[in-house]
């Protein structure tokens, strides 16, 4: 895709995506190479965010095929539109005539995300979400397709991109990924974000929070991932995080209600304990960095 650097760097500011210049110059390197872009890192640091964002960037459309144990082709690429082939048969029977030819064709086809992605018009951000969840011979039927940006159907042939999809593979981890697939792809590892980056990403997604309640979130986040506790809280948790802490500051709700929020939010009992006693030890740092914010 022909992008400037510079554009794409300001599309990623636009659409409140945070990204360093590191990894920038990697999502960068990939469009322009017109290759597949895998993202590997733990779960919550952002990486179908990513993808998001790159849809936004390109004005694409969006298409995200999630894949799990047991995906298989008719469910990421395509299935045979029987009722459709049905009705064609009962009609050509009346009169007297059944063409094979006309009942295997593209428009008697259901298109799965795969399919979708090749054969459309307009852009399209293609997003293959965690591939390590799929089984290993799902991974290498879609070498195919990430080699030629092409997808063979035996009944009527090769269909070829109309133009190429920009993929984004994202990658847990959970297995290891075949050296075929990492070969075809240019490849990205995203970690979770820094106190600053995390204090960025808050300010812009919630914009109400003051600075200095930003910070001591970021802080809580950070120290709760340090602390090796299981699941790792995710960009995601801490957003809610500063939404539950914003309502508790500004007094709109009872404080049972606020507790069951972050019940809810905090993946287990250890995240939750630690959170607040973290919050409870620098509530009153909090409490003075937000005097001081004007009104």
């Amino acid at each position: 895709m022909q992008i400037e650097l510079r554009e794409l760097r300001q599309g990623f500011e636009s659409a409140g995506f945070v990204i360093d210049e590191d990894d920038l110059n990697v999502v960068y390197l990939a469009l322009r190479l017109e290759k597949p872009l895998l993202v590997s890192g733990p779960p919550g640091v952002g990486k179908t965010d990513l993808a998001k964002a790159l849809s936004r960037i390109c004005g694409a459309r969006l298409i995200r095929l999630q894949c799990h144990e047991g995906l298989d082709e008719s469910k990421a690429l395509y299935d045979w539109n029987f009722q459709r082939q049905l009705v064609k048969i009962h009609l050509a029977a009346r009169s007297g005539s059944v063409r094979e030819d006309d009942l295997f064709t593209l428009p008697n086809i259901l298109q799965r995300p795969l399919l979708q992605a090749i054969t459309a018009n307009e852009p399209v951000v293609l997003l293959i979400d965690e591939i390590d969840r799929s089984d290993p011979d799902f991974e290498a039927f879609l070498l195919e397709v990430l080699s030629d940006f092409q997808i063979s159907v035996p009944e009527i042939g090769t269909i070829k991109a109309v133009r190429k999809p920009v993929v984004i593979i994202t990658n847990n981890g959970e297995r290891e990924l075949s050296e075929a697939l990492r070969r075809r792809c240019v490849f990205l590892y995203l970690n979770f974000p820094t106190i600053e980056q995390e204090a960025s990403i808050i300010r812009i997604k919630n914009p109400v929070v003051l600075d200095g309640l930003r910070e001591e979130i970021a802080l809580a986040v950070a120290r709760t991932r340090d602390a090796g506790y299981h699941p790792v809280p995710g960009a995601g948790e801490g957003l809610d995080w500063a939404r539950a802490l914003f309502l508790l500051d500004a007094d709109h709700y009872q404080k049972d209600y606020v507790d069951k929020t972050l019940d809810r939010l905090a993946e287990n009992k250890e995240n939750l304990l630690s959170f607040q006693e973290y919050m409870r030890n620098n509530s009153g740092k909090a409490g003075a960095k937000q005097e001081k914010e004007p009104e």
